[in-house]
């Protein structure tokens, strides 16, 4: 099957060969120092960060899977190893016999204050130190533009606006000529 496609130009194909770079280094840093400082893979710090986050430091395994962007079984298989730490311990969901939940252990809370450090020195290092304030809100905007077009539905909206919504994108229009800001998301 033959594809008509719009080549890229020279600066749309500069951008995206340095944005597959940093996809493809900065996973590594960040699975490097979270293997070497705390024993966990940068999945498993990121799932330990969401149940941290969660009402009573417990989620549902789908909703867990959700906000991971894991399959189950994906992340049946991390639990499972998490568990075998002692970080997590999974149990029947009260409110649905179907279901599983997953909670943090006060083992795994302490994994997540201990490494949160280091991790967050990691990405002030290789992220945000290398960009100015500008560069930092004008990442935010082009991200949320990104996801937009990733999610278009929103489906995964969960995983990229717990912190903060990009506040004037949908203005912007394509050209972009204002730099958009972070607002809070209300609790």
């Amino acid at each position: 099957m033959t594809v008509d496609a719009k080549w890229l130009n020279d600066e749309e194909l500069a951008a995206w060969v340095r944005l597959a770079a940093v996809l493809e280094l900065l996973p590594g840093v960040l699975d490097s120092q979270l293997r070497r400082d705390a024993e966990l893979t940068h999945f498993d710090y990121y799932a330990l960060a969401m149940l941290s986050e969660a009402p009573q430091r417990t989620l549902r395994m789908t909703s867990l899977a959700a906000q991971t962007n894991a399959t189950l079984p994906r992340l049946s298989h991390v639990i499972r190893r998490l568990e075998e730490r002692g970080l997590v311990e999974r149990f029947p969901c009260p409110d649905d016999a179907r279901a599983t939940n997953v909670r943090l252990t006060p083992a795994g809370w302490d994994k997540v204050r201990r490494t949160a450090p280091g991790h967050v020195a990691n990405v002030r290092q290789h992220v945000v130190d290398a960009l100015t304030p500008e560069q930092v809100r004008q990442l935010a905007g082009i991200t949320e533009a990104i996801l937009r077009s990733l999610d278009p539905d929103g489906a995964m909206a969960a995983m990229y606006h717990r912190y903060g919504r990009v506040k004037g994108l949908a203005e912007l229009g394509t050209a972009g000529a204002e730099v958009p800001v972070l607002e809070p998301v209300p609790a």
